[in-house]
């Protein structure tokens, strides 16, 4: 009986071990391909989190955090790598155009090809995956042994002879095995080598680029013109004879530190600076505006509902609180609609009563006006929940003791329950002015931060918030997404947003002591 239970224990440890070497077996070898391809974060990302693991479930000592791990790991992955990944972007010039390494777009320049000798027709014969290549020229036609295209590779060695007596293969088995012909180098008996320059071409070609001892210089073989690589812009350009950068820059870009050339583009390009700091005041008007009015109209409803003379509160209060139970994205869309400039139920009903056909789209103002009556109906359930529970802690006695003073009910609404609502709910209110701050659907879905602003440098609307703002900077810039800049702009986010969570906390311990 002592054996076996003496076995137990050293069966779990060899499984405990035996699954921890195998893990790290498997990450350590992840790792290394990753540094192999020049992803050298994610590596540096799996490295943390397996040595983070295989330390907490290796040790006795920290066994007992095992149940914290996966929180740790989550929070680790999905929330400090992509803060720190973002605000890593805002300091290089990673963009549409900059996305490759200096290796990799070195590499991708090299692999260009031009036409160096004349071309020739070439077709082939057979079937059933093997197939001749025929090629005609001035000299005569010359022909390969039969070759199977689904593993065609390297090259194949022509021979002179006349045209194969097989059925000529259609266009369409050319096009299908395209992708390995370019890949195969057709040698004729005087050891040229011919490339497909088309879909019924062969021709004589060599690399357009070729590197230099240095290891940067490219030499274009064709213009005899030389590049070398511009890391101030992450391209390579041409250069004259003094080594000045002269021409155009070269695509594909390479990624290069920028420095703080993000940061100081938001402050300093007029095509920014002024979208910016008009999009920021904007953002911090509808974020403080929203909490008034959600406010406002929460705490309003909520007194109305709880009013004990009020017959039918409770289908009152289920139709009020409806809009918070139907999904935000639905809601949205459906609004959009109803402010529709030319077939909304709004602006008929408004043309029908006053002759007023409100341009809710492309007026900044009264774009706007929509986007905060919007966010209103979105947000006033969620405040008059809060009311209608804070109401019930308000002492009856102030309201008792007030009414013997004379006061009436504006005067018990500001000076009794208005007060001892907003106090505790401060907090709350610092959460939906920081959750407004980054408000994405809203916009994306309502307006997608039309109307445009005019003379931008980047993408820009009048009713973007900064976070919409930085998301067309990032993925709808037509010169190419820059990624860098709208990582800068980002990382203004993080700190204005965090600034106002440890505002929160302090107010939050205020009110717990």
């Amino acid at each position: 009986m002592n054996k076996t239970s003496e076995k137990k224990p050293a069966f779990r440890a060899g499984l405990k071990w035996a699954a921890l070497g195998g893990i790290s077996i498997l990450n350590g070898y992840a790792i290394i391909l990753m540094y192999a391809r020049a992803e050298y974060a994610f590596a540096l990302l799996t490295l943390i989190l397996t040595s983070l693991g295989v330390y907490v479930f290796a040790r006795k000592r920290t066994y007992a955090h095992r149940y914290i791990f996966p929180g740790v790991a989550g929070m680790i992955l999905f929330i400090i790598f992509p803060l720190v990944y973002t605000i890593g972007l805002a300091f290089t010039n990673y963009s549409g155009t900059n996305q490759l390494s200096f290796e990799r777009a070195q590499s991708v320049l090299m692999a260009q090809r031009f036409q160096s000798g004349e071309s020739y027709q070439f077709s082939l014969y057979g079937q059933d995956n093997l197939y001749q290549l025929a090629l005609e020229t001035d000299e005569g036609v010359y022909v390969s042994d039969p070759v199977d295209l689904t593993t065609l590779s390297g090259a194949v060695s022509l021979r002179e002879a006349s045209m194969p007596s097989s059925p000529k293969a259609p266009l369409k088995t050319v096009i299908q095995h395209r992708q390995q012909l370019s890949d195969v180098a057709a040698v004729l008996p005087n050891g040229e080598q011919l490339t497909m320059s088309g879909l019924r071409k062969f021709a004589a070609s060599q690399p357009l680029y070729a590197l230099q001892s240095d290891g940067e210089t490219l030499i274009n073989q064709k213009t005899q013109q030389v590049f070398q690589p511009n890391t101030a812009i992450g391209f390579y350009q041409e250069v004259d004879s003094q080594g000045q950068f002269i021409g155009e820059p070269m695509s594909p870009g390479f990624i290069v530190s920028a420095g703080w050339a993000n940061f100081t583009r938001i402050f300093t390009d007029p095509g920014i600076q002024g979208p910016f700091l008009s999009i920021f005041v904007w953002t911090v008007l509808f974020s403080g505006l929203t909490v008034v009015f959600t406010l406002a109209v929460g705490v309003v409803l909520a007194q109305v509902v709880s009013w004990e003379a009020l017959k039918g509160r409770g289908l009152y209060r289920v139709l009020l609180i409806l809009p918070y139970a139907v999904p935000a994205f639905i809601s949205i869309l459906i609004f959009k609609g109803l402010f529709n400039q030319s077939f909304g139920e709004i602006n008929q009903v408004l043309e029908g009563l006053f002759g007023l056909s409100p341009s809710w789209f492309t007026d900044p103002f009264l774009a706007k006006s929509m986007i905060l009556i919007v966010n209103t109906w979105l947000g006033y359930p969620y405040m008059m929940i809060l009311a209608m529970g804070l109401l019930k802690a308000i002492p009856d006695d102030l309201y008792e003791a007030s009414a013997m003073d004379g006061a009436g009910p504006l005067d018990n609404f500001f000076r009794i329950t208005l007060p001892m609502l907003v106090k505790p709910m401060i907090p709350l209110l610092i959460a939906t002015f920081a959750f407004n701050f980054n408000n994405f659907v809203l916009i994306q879905l309502l307006t997608n931060g039309a109307p445009d602003m005019l003379g931008t440098s980047v993408p820009a609307g009048h009713t973007d918030l900064l976070v919409s703002y930085t998301y067309r900077i990032a993925f709808e810039g037509s010169g190419g997404q820059d990624f860098g800049l709208a990582g800068a702009i980002a990382t203004i986010i993080f700190l204005l947003v965090g600034g106002l969570s440890l505002l929160n906390m302090k107010f939050t311990k205020l009110d717990a002591e």
